[in-house]
């Protein structure tokens, strides 16, 4: 079986003695010689918290940290998860990429734990693991038509948009007129501005090239935004209802209805939630001046919030082929603050669209039997990062805190964890002796046919092709302005198609450069650096 997996390092290539010499059989006993001081820390998943621990991790002098991800490319959330036109939020990933550039860093991409290689294996071959590999799943609506075509998930719709490898054959359909989107939170929030910017704006983003021509297609004219509860209960965030508000080409709907009395409850409520509020009040409530009444009347697309309805049906077109709406339980709150919770009123409306994406929330999945996992909660149980009755392994994000807060939460969790293990390490409690690190591993992924196969260094040649599970794979060099307008740097482009290489031309400069276009075609990967094909 071919190579599965590659290496990114810094900008040179440096000499890695862990390494073993060509034609050798790495053994534990092998490197112990040369890794007597040298703590060997795993993290698996290169999204935020990945990237936050491991930078935590090497204030360790000594401390060699490798980095596992089962996509090729690095960043998680951060590059398919953040919507294209926030391109300021993905700028995180220059921090991420200084940590990647550390001669102790390595990055292992095309490697999914839990299936090439056990966490058993990896705490074998390593002081410590950390699992931060994030929430990688959707939590399902579970009610009757979910199933129907024309129902997809916001975060498959997401990773879509976002060139997500495994969310290119979605195909959406946006034939319909209208839109609905069950959730109120930021994710909500940029699905509906996605489907609602013009297309002209979106062109100036890093969209996928095939996403953009469908978004062109595009027939949607209205999205709802569907919530159990109130006005007050809302997830999102005011920085992407400002967007909403402003977005060109579109007009809210809010019911001033929905709003009766609010302006007493928000008296006491916390700062940003109250700022929040007033915006949605001004917006349902007062009449616009004279510029923003005429950019609404010329408006040719809308969105609304629907408040106080609880999804209990899709429905299925007359040939029930597809979904044609969403039938809503009609709900009323009870309870105070926190305790505040929805409950059906006994009435019932539906609501007819065409398109139904869900959005209520993300959840991690157990990436091991070895490993504890809370199926409820959807987290690994720990204490601060230390999961719980496995000494030596520990976790980070969302699968040990569950999937809330922004990146700079993360950041914060993430050396929190990072400073338990360092902790841990200077008290003794770590495995003692050498470990190999992923000589180890490199060992086993060989022998289960997942070893190396090629490698590019330098400056190398024009490309080279490598078999994958019926796929081939290309790898390009860019050097010079090009590369995103980076003089003197190195920019690889790593391709997957469905015929061989084949010489192909540099992507000319213009509005469509600095986008991520490969997948067949559909998302170019680019990173800096040293790329290792194994």
């Amino acid at each position: 079986m071919a190579s599965r997996c590659w290496r990114w390092w810094g900008w040179s290539a440096r000499p890695r003695t862990r390494l073993p010499p060509a034609g050798s059989t790495p053994s534990f006993r092998h490197h112990f010689s040369t890794q007597e001081k040298t703590p060997q820390i795993c993290v698996v998943g290169s999204g935020p918290a990945g990237f936050y621990t491991a930078q935590h991790l090497l204030k360790h002098p000594q401390a060699h940290v490798d980095i596992y991800e089962k996509q090729p490319v690095p960043f998680g959330l951060v590059r398919f998860g953040v919507a294209p036109d926030h391109p300021e939020v993905k700028n995180v990933i220059n921090t991420f990429t200084q940590t990647a550039h550390s001669g102790r860093c390595a990055f292992w991409g095309n490697v999914e734990v839990g299936r090439d290689v056990t966490v058993p294996e990896l705490r074998e071959a390593y002081h410590a693991v950390v699992l931060s590999y994030g929430a990688e799943d959707h939590r399902a609506l579970e009610i009757p038509g979910e199933e129907l075509p024309g129902v997809c998930s916001a975060r498959a719709f997401v990773g879509w948009y976002n060139g997500l490898p495994e969310n290119q054959e979605l195909e959406p359909d946006l034939s319909c007129d209208t839109a609905v989107i069950l959730g109120q939170g930021n994710v909500a929030l940029d699905v509906a501005r996605i489907l609602l910017t013009p297309p002209e704006h979106l062109e100036r983003t890093d969209i996928t090239k095939a996403a953009l021509g469908v978004l062109r297609q595009s027939r949607v004219k209205t999205v709802w935004l569907v919530g159990r509860r109130g006005p007050l209960q809302v997830a999102f965030t005011i920085k992407e209802l400002r967007e909403m508000i402003q977005l060109p080409g579109a007009r809210p709907i809010l019911d001033p209805v929905d709003f009766l009395g609010l302006q007493d409850k928000i008296k006491e409520v916390p700062r940003p939630r109250k700022r929040l509020t007033e915006l949605l009040l001004r917006t349902a409530t007062e009449k616009p001046g004279p510029e923003e009444a005429a950019r609404q009347a010329s408006a040719s697309r809308a969105w609304g919030l629907r408040f106080f309805r609880s999804p209990q049906q899709v429905l299925p077109s007359p040939d029930g082929r597809r979904a044609a709406g969403v039938r809503l339980a009609v709900t009323r709150l009870e309870g105070v603050d926190e305790a505040t919770r929805a409950v059906p009123t006994g009435d019932m409306e539906d609501l007819p669209c065409g398109l139904v994406l869900s959005s209520i929330g993300y959840k991690s999945r157990p990436v091991d039997p070895s490993v504890p996992f809370d199926s409820k909660l959807g987290v690994i149980p720990n204490v601060e990062g230390r999961v719980m009755d496995v000494p030596g392994l520990y976790c980070s994000g969302w699968v040990k805190r569950g999937p809330t807060g922004v990146i700079a939460t993360t950041m914060t969790d993430s050396f929190l964890t990072g400073q338990m293990l360092l902790q841990d390490l200077k008290a003794g409690l770590l495995p003692s002796g050498p470990r190999p690190g992923y000589a180890a591993i490199q060992a086993l992924l060989s022998s289960r046919g997942l070893g190396p196969d090629a490698e590019v260094l330098g400056s190398g040649g024009s490309g080279q092709s490598l078999s994958q599970t019926g796929r081939s794979w290309m790898l390009r060099r860019w050097s010079g302005a090009r590369a995103r307008g980076s003089p003197g740097r190195s920019w690889w482009i790593l391709r997957r198609c469905c015929a061989s290489w084949a010489t192909e031309p540099s992507p000319s400069p213009g509005p469509q450069q600095g986008r991520d276009e490969c997948w067949e075609g559909k998302d170019w990967v680019r990173l800096s650096g040293t790329l290792h094909l194994c």
